[in-house]
């Protein structure tokens, strides 16, 4: 197989994305005072799924902000219609989602972002959550994990920007705190709808226990 330069597979590395990946960190580390409690562990190379509880809106930016690798992001569809933002949404790849019924388009772009060797962010509740609890996870991760053969990473999130209206999280300084835990383990010899639901409950679970781990723990985390 011929071998193409790093930088060419790389989104990282194509200038438009290093600048917004920039002017994001600042955003999101300053001005709304984003606090890693343990540090993203995705893979240098290759694919994997990220996932995570849904507070706001806000969301990807804070997750994308302490990790190298950029995120391809599964998107509610109706965020295309913001004008100002759904240019930047086309540079980054993300991907719209319809939410009315099976959205195949969706699912075959998401497996062509995994074939390409890159990270999808997913959101495995579907809509956000105002409360500090979970709302149903929606077995699609699990599936499309147990096709590809990709690791699963987990992330929990919290803050001030829960529960707030799009603009809101966008605009009013928030304090968010985000951890992260390694791959979830989980049994992936068949898409059997009960298989389906055992691995997604092992995702969900993977999610809540990073949000039960004491503080120090996290931090242990960090420098280990």
């Amino acid at each position: 197989m011929q071998r193409h330069p790093p930088n060419l597979l790389r989104p990282e590395a194509r200038l438009p994305i290093k600048l917004l990946r920039a002017v994001n960190v600042l955003f999101t580390r300053i001005y709304h005072n984003l606090e890693i409690r343990s540090p993203a562990q995705l893979p240098s190379h290759g694919p994997a799924i990220l996932v995570c509880n849904h507070t706001s809106g806000l969301d990807p930016l804070l997750l994308q902000a302490p990790c190298n690798r950029l995120i391809t992001w599964m998107m509610a569809a109706e965020y295309f219609q913001l004008r100002s933002a759904a240019p930047i949404f086309r540079t980054l790849g993300v991907i719209p989602v319809q939410r009315t019924g099976r959205d195949s388009a969706s699912l075959r772009a998401a497996l062509r972002a995994l074939e390409n060797n890159q990270i999808l962010g997913i959101f495995p509740e579907g809509r956000i959550e105002t409360s500090c609890d979970f709302l149903p996870f929606q077995t699609g991760v699990a599936l499309m994990a147990i096709k590809t053969g990709v690791p699963v990473y987990p992330a929990y999130l919290d803050g001030s920007q829960r529960g707030k209206e799009m603009l809101p999280a966008f605009l009013i300084p928030n304090h968010a705190t985000l951890s992260f835990g390694p791959p979830v383990d989980f049994d992936r010899s068949s898409t059997s709808r009960q298989s389906l639901e055992a691995a997604t409950e092992r995702i969900r679970d993977a999610i809540a226990n990073i949000k039960k781990m004491p503080r120090s723990r996290q931090h242990a985390q960090d420098r280990g």
